[in-house]
Order: structure tokens, then C-alpha cells, then sequence
């Protein structure tokens, strides 16, 4: 049969692989040093939930009918459900469903799969991999959660290879109230138009909102707002510069004023105020995040998220939370794509034990399993070849050495050698009590480093 890809669904060799488990690895991590327990939420949703609260999401959800049969009768395609496109939307019905079982501030990480049906290109997938976190309370949520969530994402970064990043942080209150103080009604549309402004630049943009009825001046207004952005507190005194009052802007000032402090004390250099960023998905009410590697902006943001108030509510109770989201599979897909990011091997494996025939391999094995008992990853040939050619296996795999198991005489003595392919050093060995070096253990993730400016 042949086989015929299918774009937008990333599917990585073992080397791309291991650098991906290692990402996983301190990022799970990182939000367990922060006290975010794991959860997993199904693949579905009902359609109408998807669609009732991502926004333009409506245009990119998985449809998945339910095909059945009762004995020879017709098909079903009854309960329409669609695959989730993010996991929030899921998070909040998880949390109404459990809500008599969890303890609030209810505090999750989820790493799991999402599926959108855009079109792929680079760095946008139809299949990819986030890593969220989230608090949710019971009728209020203390604004200071809004202030923890960036704080956990740059340490997460500061054990990654991926350079510097930024986490520009803006609070949906400002633009609202700005918005509402020009005389803007159109909150919501204004919002996600000002929010193109990374794709199609400021002329476009003024366009598209003087189109939906603004004036060229008020769109100016909106403009100049977007445009403040400073990594201190300056930003407050820049938007009040622009004479513009009223009380929902002053809530959004004083909000993100407390967030950029807390970065500013716990986190020096990684929170920057940036009033552009809106984020398009109408379920953000307060504070909202991107995130973007210095160097490399125009990949836009690969980690963002926001405070919602209203996401998850059973028409009595709601509980309010903020969140952010790393996208694995897109900055993976980029760093990986253009050659900045590498595995030292495609194998977990430190060791291959060699085979001097199949009448000795249980000798091999043996030797494999006290190793692997003292955490030394490893694998025993698989043919009894030449020890050339058993060397030159381990080095198409990148395993650093190989161990050769002594042929006991009749006196039983005869020991083992291990040798380091790299050097060529090869030393007597003894499979309880031989350690390798730290850096050979396991694979190690290295960043190729560029001076190319890729902004």
C-alpha cells in the first residue's frame, strides 16, 4: 500500500523524540516543584460547548461522528462531538463535573494532545501537544494567581535550551476601558482586530477598525495604546499620558502593575508590559499572556493564556480561573525544524553489551541486567558480528560505549572491558560497580548556537 502523508500531524524521528521527552520532563517538573497535580481530560467535547466558547474557534474544530449499529439496522450519528482545540475549554467542564470532589483554589497541569483544522504550515499543526497550567476558585479568585502563572513559565524556560524569552503580559480590562472611554462599544471586536496587529501591522489594522464603524481618530487612539510596552511600571504613567479615564482601565492598570512587580522582583527580565497583546478567545477577562524568543520574534507566541471568570459556571456557582499554556509541538517544530536544537544520541542507551556468540548471549544479558539494575541504560547486540561491526553499530546509534564480556577460563577467572568508542579508551570493568560519566548517562539536549537574527 502506499503511504501517503498527512500535513499538519508531526511525527518525530527517535533523536527529535528525545528532545521532546526532555521538554516534557522539566516542564511536568517545574509545575510539580509549583504544587500543579496532573490531570487528563477525554479527546471530546460536544461541539456546541467548543463552539459556544472559542471565539473564531467554530472554523477549526475536529468533527467526530459516532457510527453504530444496532443488529442490521441503520447507521447513528447521533451526539455530535468534536475534538478539543485547547485545554481549557475542557479544564472547566472537568472542574464543574468534579467540583464536590476537588479542594479549591483547585490548582492542575495538563499535558495532553489538541487538534485544530487549520491550515499547517510552519509551526502550526493540526495535531500538537500543550502543556497547561491552571487555579480555579469558588466565586472569586485572588488576583495574585495572575502573577504566579508567568513566574512558573520562566522558570520552566530558565531550564530549557531555548535562549531568552520574554513573556509580554498585558490585562484585558485596559483595552476594555480605554476602548469604553473613546467611546467604543464594540469591546469584544475591537479586541480581536487590534490583536492581528503582529500579522498584518498597524495600517491594516487601523483599516479593518474604521471599516467596522470607528473613527480614524479613535482608531489612532487604539493604536497608540497598542503600541506602549515597557519591561517596568513606566507603562501606567504612558497610558495616562493619553488622557483617557474611566474606571474598568483603572482596574487594569493597577492588575498588571502587580503583575509586572512580581516579575520584576522574582523573575528580573522575563515579564514585559506590552498592551497589543488581546488574545482573539472571548473567554479572557483579566490578565492575558504571550510569550516569544528573543531573536526569534517572528514566530510569534508559542505560550500564552489568561485569567477567565465566566468559562466554567453551572448557572449557580462559578468558578473563575487564569491559566497559561505552553505549545510544545509548535516551538518544538520550530527549533527542531531550523537545526538550533539537537540530541547527543538517538538512543536512551549509554551502553551496547556485546555478543561474542548466541551460545554466550545469556552472558550478555546478564551483564545488560545488573547495569540496567544500578539506572545505566543499555541494550545487547543483536547479532554476534565481527566486534568491528558491533562498534560501528553503536556508533550509527550514538551509544558511547561498548562492553565486551570476558570468557571465563577454567579457572574462572576472566573479566569484562568497556570501552569508550569516542576516545578509543578501553578499560577492565565490572558490570556492579562501573559508573559512567554523568554527561554520558543520558542523551544530553544541545542548542546549536546561530548570530542570525531571525526577528
Amino acid at each position: 500500500m502506499k503511504i501517503t502523508p498527512i500535513s499538519g500531524f508531526p511525527e518525530f524521528l527517535p533523536a527529535q523524540r528525545i528532545v521532546e521527552q526532555h521538554f516534557l520532563d522539566v516542564i511536568r517538573e517545574t509545575f510539580e516543584l509549583h504544587g500543579f497535580p496532573s490531570i487528563e481530560t477525554r479527546a471530546v467535547e460536544p461541539v456546541d460547548r467548543l463552539v459556544g466558547k472559542g471565539g473564531d474557534a467554530d472554523k477549526e474544530i475536529y468533527g467526530i461522528h459516532r457510527l453504530a449499529r444496532d443488529d442490521d439496522g441503520p447507521e447513528d450519528r447521533s451526539g455530535e462531538l468534536g475534538l478539543h482545540f485547547d485545554l481549557t475549554v475542557p479544564f472547566a467542564r472537568y472542574v464543574l463535573e468534579n467540583a464536590g470532589h476537588l479542594s479549591f483554589p483547585f490548582r492542575r497541569h495538563q499535558i495532553q494532545k489538541v487538534w485544530r483544522g487549520e491550515r499547517p504550515q510552519e509551526g502550526r499543526y493540526r495535531e500538537f501537544t500543550q502543556a497547561d497550567i491552571d487555579v480555579v476558585d469558588v466565586g472569586e479568585l485572588a488576583p495574585h494567581f495572575e502573577a504566579e502563572m508567568p513566574l512558573v513559565i520562566a522558570e520552566v524556560f530558565r531550564k530549557l535550551p531555548v535562549g531568552r524569552m520574554v513573556i509580554q503580559v498585558n490585562n484585558r480590562k485596559i483595552p476594555e476601558g480605554f476602548y469604553l472611554g473613546i467611546g467604543i462599544e464594540d469591546v469584544a471586536g475591537t479586541l480581536r482586530i487590534v490583536d492581528k496587529l503582529d500579522k498584518i501591522g498597524p495600517a491594516k489594522v487601523k483599516a479593518q477598525l474604521v471599516e467596522v464603524g470607528q473613527t480614524a481618530e479613535q482608531a489612532d487612539q487604539c493604536l497608540a495604546l497598542a503600541a506602549i510596552r515597557s519591561e517596568d511600571l513606566s507603562f501606567v504613567d504612558q497610558v495616562r499620558a493619553l488622557g483617557v479615564q474611566h474606571p474598568t482601565l483603572d482596574d487594569g492598570l493597577d492588575a498588571l502593575a502587580a503583575v509586572i512587580r512580581a516579575g520584576l522582583d522574582n523573575a528580573p527580565g522575563a515579564l514585559v508590559a506590552d498592551l497589543k497583546i488581546a488574545r482573539g478567545l472571548d473567554y479572557y477577562t483579566g490578565t492575558v499572556y504571550e510569550t516569544q524568543l528573543v531573536g526569534f520574534e517572528s514566530w510569534g507566541s508559542f505560550c500564552s493564556g489568561g485569567r477567565y471568570d465566566s468559562l466554567a459556571s453551572d448557572g449557580k456557582t462559578t468558578y473563575p480561573g487564569v491559566g497559561i499554556s505552553i505549545g510544545v509541538s509548535r516551538l518544538l517544530g520550530l527549533l527542531i525544524g531550523k537545526g538550533l536544537l539537537t540530541a547527543s544520541r538517538s538512543t536512551p542507551a549509554c551502553v551496547l553489551v556485546a555478543v561474542n556468540d548466541e551460545e554466550s548471549r545469556a552472558v550478555s544479558t546478564r551483564v545488560a541486567t545488573e547495569l540496567r539494575a544500578r539506572g545505566i541504560p543499555c541494550e545487547v547486540a543483536p547479532k554476534p558480528a565481527k566486534f568491528g561491526k558491533q562498534i560501528r553499530y553503536a556508533e550509527r546509534r550514538g551509544i558511547p560505549y561498548v562492553w565486551f564480556p570476558g570468557a571465563a577460563g577454567d579457572d574462572g577467572e576472566g573479566g569484562d572491558q568497556v570501552k569508550d568508542i569516542r576516545s578509543g579508551d578501553q578499560v577492565d570493568a565490572a558490570a556492579t560497580t562501573w559508573e559512567p560519566p554523568e554527561q554520558d548517562l543520558r542523551p544530553q539536549i544541545l542548542r546549536v548556537e546561530t548570530t542570525t537574527d531571525q526577528s
